[in-house]
C-alpha cells in the first residue's frame, strides 16, 4: 500500500543526483535553463564545477553531452519532457544513440500531471519517442525510492538512457529496503482474473483503485522499465490471467500498452489486453488532480474502466 509521503519523482532525481555527483568524479550534469525545475540543482550545489547550465537551447546541450561522453564522461543531461525527448530529438538519435553513447536524457515535468502549464508543456508523447529510436533504454519510476535506485544503477549502465520523471508530488510504494533491479517489473499484490501493469504514478493510482474493485482480485504489476521490457513476466502473467490492463500517464500509442503488446502479440494466448491512458489527446491545462479525473487516469477512472470492461 501507499504511504501518505507526498515527493515528486524529480525531487527524488536531485537528491540521487547530488549523491552521484559526489561520489562518482566521472559524472557531469547539464542543463537547459531549468535547474531549479528539474532539481539538478542539488547536483550544482553539491559540485558546481561539473554542472553546466546551457541555457534555452536542449538541442545543443545534447550534442555538448555527447561530445563529453565520447570523452570518457558519464553525463546526466535534463530539461522538461517535452523539450528534452521533442525539441532535442534529433540530437538524442543522431548524436546520442547512433554512437550509443553514455548520455542519460533525465527529462522532467512529463505527462498531463505538469498540471496548468496545458498542452503545449504535457508530453504525452515521450516514451513513444524514445522507446522508438535503437540503442535507447527507457525508464520511468514511480516514486522517491525507486528514481533513487534507478538513477544511481543507470551510471553503469553502458549507452543511452531516458528516465521519465513528473512534476506532482506522489506517495511512497517502496521504502528504504527496495532494490530496484534493471530490466525487471516487480508485483506488487498478487491477484487472480485481472492483472494491471502500471507504470509512474500509474503505480499509486493503481493501488488505490483496488479498494475500489469489490469482488475483483487483480494482480498489480509496476514496470519501470519500459524498455527493455520484463517479456517473462508478462508472459508469464498473461499465461495465469484472462485480462491484462496497462495503465500509463502517456498516450494509448507508442508507450507502455503498445510494448506489452508487442510482447503478446506473436504469442497467440487467449489473454486480453486493454490499454488505459490518453486517448490519442492532447492534454490541457488545470490542476494536476483534476486533469487526472478528467482524463480518467486516477483510481476511480481506472477502477470503473476494470469494471465495464470485465463485467
Amino acid at each position: 500500500m501507499v504511504n501518505n509521503m507526498a515527493t515528486a519523482t524529480r525531487e527524488a532525481y536531485g537528491k540521487a543526483l547530488a549523491q552521484l555527483v559526489k561520489e562518482n568524479e566521472n559524472v557531469v550534469v547539464l542543463d537547459a535553463d531549468l535547474t531549479k525545475s528539474t532539481k539538478t540543482i542539488d547536483a550544482k550545489n553539491a559540485c558546481p564545477q561539473r554542472h553546466f547550465n546551457m541555457g534555452i537551447a536542449e538541442g545543443n546541450m545534447m550534442a555538448v553531452a555527447a561530445g563529453l561522453a565520447a570523452s570518457g564522461k558519464v553525463v546526466y543531461a535534463s530539461s522538461f519532457a517535452m523539450f528534452a525527448a521533442g525539441r532535442a530529438f534529433e540530437q538524442i538519435r543522431n548524436s546520442i544513440c547512433y554512437p550509443k553513447l553514455n548520455v542519460k536524457v533525465c527529462a522532467t515535468h512529463a505527462g498531463i500531471s505538469v498540471g496548468e502549464d496545458g498542452a503545449s508543456h504535457q508530453s504525452v508523447e515521450d516514451l513513444a519517442i524514445m522507446r522508438s529510436i535503437p540503442n535507447m533504454k527507457v525508464f520511468q519510476p514511480c516514486d522517491a525510492r525507486e528514481t533513487q535506485e534507478v538513477i544511481q544503477k543507470i551510471a553503469k549502465i553502458d549507452g543511452p538512457c531516458y528516465v521519465r520523471l513528473g512534476r506532482l508530488g506522489v506517495e511512497d510504494v517502496y521504502d528504504e529496503n527496495y532494490t530496484w533491479e534493471y530490466g525487471k517489473g516487480n508485483v506488487l499484490k498478487e491477484g487472480s482474473r485481472v492483472a494491471i501493469v502500471a507504470t509512474g504514478l500509474m503505480v499509486q493510482e493503481s493501488l488505490k483503485a483496488l479498494e475500489l474493485l469489490e469482488g475483483i482480485e487483480p494482480t498489480l504489476i509496476n514496470i519501470s522499465t519500459i524498455k527493455p521490457i520484463d517479456k517473462d513476466l508478462i508472459i508469464e502473467t498473461a499465461k495465469k490471467h484472462e485480462v491484462i490492463f496497462t495503465v500509463e500517464e502517456h498516450n494509448v500509442i507508442g508507450g507502455l500498452g503498445s510494448a506489452v503488446s508487442e510482447v503478446l502479440s506473436p504469442l497467440g494466448l487467449p489473454v486480453k489486453h486493454y490499454s488505459i491512458g490518453l486517448e490519442d489527446t492532447f492534454g490541457r491545462s488545470g490542476k494536476p488532480k483534476d486533469l487526472l479525473a478528467y482524463y480518467h487516469l486516477d483510481a476511480q477512472g481506472i477502477a470503473q474502466k476494470i469494471k465495464e470492461t470485465i463485467k
